[in-house]
């Protein structure tokens, strides 16, 4: 049997690990919520590829030492459950939103990305970062515009011709 020490080892190194590969990180007091509340967040954290946490804030501070959430050292406080996103960065948001749309208990109190500590007011600005494939659509799109308008203006002159000579035709038969 593992002793208490060696289970807080493990916490902090495979939470160590997560923060420091997590593009984004959502830190959550889920205070007066209900273990079903609470169930069916962890169930929605799993389909969104986002690791989900309690661990308590000295464990968590020195998990992330040495990563790019250092930041959250000093306002990780109180009971504090963590989301770390996984793939994409607005992940974790994007799920504490629509939880937070059926559970207005639950109060953000941390907000970082790529190591930056956000307000908490900012959890929306985060949930709105595209996927990685919207972006990549975003992206050719915006490749594809300049090309597009070339073709539409070189064939502009034919077609204006065609429609000439139509009308010309339409004219001469009516």
């Amino acid at each position: 049997m593992k002793t208490i020490l060696e289970k807080k080892q493990a916490i902090v190194s495979e939470v160590a690990e997560v923060a420091a590969n997590a593009p984004a990180l959502v830190g959550l007091d889920l205070s007066g919520l209900t273990v079903q509340q609470v169930t069916g967040l962890r169930r929605e954290a799993r389909k969104a590829d986002v690791y989900l946490k309690v661990v308590k804030n000295t464990l968590l501070r020195r998990a992330v030492e040495g990563t790019e959430y250092e930041c959250i050292r000093e306002q990780a406080r109180g009971p504090l459950m963590v989301a770390f996103s996984r793939g994409e960065p607005g992940a974790a948001a994007r799920m504490v939103r629509d939880f937070r749309k059926a559970n207005p208990k639950a109060e953000v109190r941390l907000v970082a990305v790529a190591g930056r500590l956000l307000r908490p007011e900012d959890l929306e600005a985060v949930a709105k970062l595209p996927t990685r494939e919207e972006a990549l659509a975003q992206l050719m799109g915006v490749m594809q515009a300049p090309i597009a308008k070339l073709v539409r203006t070189l064939a502009a002159p034919h077609g204006k011709l065609v429609r000439t000579v139509a009308a010309v035709r339409d004219q001469k038969q009516g």
